[in-house]
């Protein structure tokens, strides 16, 4: 072929040995053979970067869940892709990912959960040479709520100082957030049961259909016949007048040598001692009411909550572990053999006891009703220590907005340090409360 160019002797020569030899083949074929190499070390290079922003996009979609999850009582279903993506953004930070999309969706189908998924692409590098010009990575997960039944006992204080600082309207709202939290986590009705026993001095057990109940005793009752300009004139000792409320159980003179007050032991007719005092205090609180899941019923009673009389953290904590476990107005369902239990007291008060049915003059601190919740001089002896003791965990919250001594006697009375929960706002409630619903639903990321 290369007699057609008049080309010198010696070049052709040498263009025709070079044309006749298989040994520039060896090249042609190297060059051909990085074409995949180059390939396979971009891919590698585009699958590596894909795999780190799959990686953190993973992690966001997990705390996504969480907080979601945490949200639900408080948002409408449809708001459930708008907070998801809000959540996602927050943690989500790869500037190399793009088109991110999430969606979350509720179910109570296997237990309640949220199910959280998304996806962003990531454009290539080198295997856009190949025509792939994105990758896209995905990812899933599940915040489920489960583990052991709940029974909740919230001791909540209505005391008159409870009318300062927006607390007892924060208080409302924070509790009606906990009762949504708690139900959205109860697959059955009886997976999660709630009692409630707002306290001042004294406990309201509810005058209907009890004024004839034999656990009461009412030898010092008396109530206001007549008065004028809230200075009583005339007493009676009929029931018929009865607030509903109940004071300290014990002696007339001081707690009996049985410590009735610290204790859940079955009232019995024949020992006056061991009845509840029918008292007619005049800031006596709303109804307790005992353990159920209607939700409904339990946020009408906290939305009727008044602010009124002295601190008695003692008869609230008591109460709250009766209704807990039975006894005077509660009849608690019995335990299925076939599931396990959770024991929650959740005490929430603002102050410092003032006053019980013995001591204290209600307007200062009473080192003699903190001594019956949990007495130092005696290892930690009182209502606390026999709550603990009974396996039933306690949280203890501490709402100071007046900038009063942290309450050691709070602090001890929590089951572990982390269960103390000192808020020096009113809308700290609110965040405190959504914590420990948190907690104790045992809210996880399920695999």
């Amino acid at each position: 072929m290369f007699d057609r160019f008049p080309l010198p002797r010696m070049i052709k020569s040498a263009l025709k040995v070079f044309a006749c030899s298989e040994r520039g083949n060896v090249a042609i074929t190297f060059a051909l053979a990085t074409i995949p190499l180059i390939a396979a070390v971009g891919a590698a290079v585009d699958f590596s970067r894909a795999n780190a922003v799959k990686v953190s996009l993973q992690a966001a979609l997990d705390a996504t869940a969480l907080m979601v999850a945490k949200s639900v009582p408080t948002q409408d279903s449809g708001d459930l892709d708008t907070l998801a993506r809000k959540y996602l953004l927050a943690n989500f930070n790869r500037p190399e990912a793009k088109n991110v999309k999430v969606n979350a969706t509720y179910s109570d189908a296997n237990g309640a959960q949220i199910v959280v998924n998304g996806s962003a692409d990531v454009d290539t590098t080198l295997m856009s040479v190949l025509g792939e010009k994105t990758m896209t990575v995905s990812g899933s997960s599940t915040a489920k709520w489960g583990g052991a039944r709940l029974r909740v006992a919230l001791v909540l204080d209505n005391t008159g100082s409870m009318a300062e600082s927006g607390k007892m309207p924060a208080l409302k709202s924070a509790t009606s957030n906990l009762l949504a939290q708690l139900k959205s986590a109860a697959n059955t009705n009886d997976d999660v049961l709630v009692s409630i026993v707002p306290f001042a001095k004294d406990v309201n057990v509810g005058a209907q259909g009890n004024v004839g109940a034999q656990w009461l005793d009412w030898t010092n009752f008396k109530a206001c016949k007549s008065s004028f300009f809230g200075i009583c004139f005339s007493w009676t000792t009929a029931h018929g007048q009865w607030n509903g409320c109940v004071s300290d159980r014990g002696g007339t003179d001081g707690p009996s040598t049985a410590n009735y007050d610290q204790n859940v032991i079955a009232p019995d007719k024949k020992v006056t001692e061991s009845l509840f005092p029918a008292d007619q205090d005049d800031g006596c609180p709303a109804a307790v009411k005992g353990l159920s899941f209607d939700w409904t019923g339990m946020n009408s009673l906290v939305q009727n909550m008044s602010p009124a009389g002295s601190t008695n953290q003692p008869i609230g904590l008591v109460w709250g572990w009766m209704s807990l476990v039975g006894g005077g107005p509660f009849e608690v369902p019995a335990m299925n053999s076939n599931y396990t239990y959770d024991q929650i007291i959740i005490l929430l008060s603002d102050g410092l006891n003032t006053s019980d049915r013995w001591y204290g003059n209600g307007s200062n601190v009473s080192t003699q009703v903190d001594a019956r919740m949990y007495d130092s001089s005696k290892k930690g002896a009182g209502t606390c220590a026999n709550i603990k003791a009974a396996g039933i965990t306690i949280y203890t919250l501490q709402v100071n907005t007046g900038g009063d001594p942290t309450s050691t006697l709070l602090q001890n009375c929590a089951s572990t340090p982390d269960k103390f929960f000192p808020i020096t706002e009113s809308s700290g409630i609110a965040t405190a409360f959504a914590k420990i619903g948190t907690d104790i639903t045992k809210l996880r990321i399920a695999r």
